[in-house]
């Protein structure tokens, strides 16, 4: 992870970069690639440090070790949903907040509606019923 983690950090600081001297060429008056830019440098460097949290926490992994074996990553990953209804249902509700960005607002109110249900029932899927810890 450790390689990851310099990866993403040498990704971000060099969006930053491109950013700021894209931002001087257009003379900030292009209001599309510069925000964007700077966003992907944002997002890159979120990864980057989430990467390094998750290895302070759980220590070196396989990747890091230059004898480590493709066996040393068996295990599992973690707990997931065998028969989740709850994702399709927020997926819809996604669908019918961008239709309603399209056609009409109410459409999107009823999708906000419906997708804040759908993913509070994800969020305690495992809080009650068969699958409940």
């Amino acid at each position: 992870m450790r390689t990851n983690v310099k990866l993403f950090t040498i990704l971000g600081v060099f969006l930053i970069v491109v950013a700021t001297v894209y931002g001087f060429w257009v003379q900030w008056t292009e209001w599309a690639g510069i925000p964007a830019l700077y966003a992907v440098a944002g997002l890159s460097l979120m990864v980057a440090v989430f990467l390094w949290l998750t290895e302070r926490k759980f220590g070196q992994g396989p990747d890091d070790d230059e004898h480590g074996e493709i066996s040393q990553y068996a295990g599992t990953y973690g707990s997931f949903a065998p028969w989740s209804w709850w994702p399709l249902g927020l997926g819809l509700a996604c669908a019918a907040l961008v239709l309603g960005i399209a056609i009409d607002a109410w459409i999107s109110f009823i999708g906000v509606g419906v997708g804040i249900y759908f993913l509070v029932g994800w969020v305690f899927e495992y809080s009650k019923g068969d699958h409940a810890h």
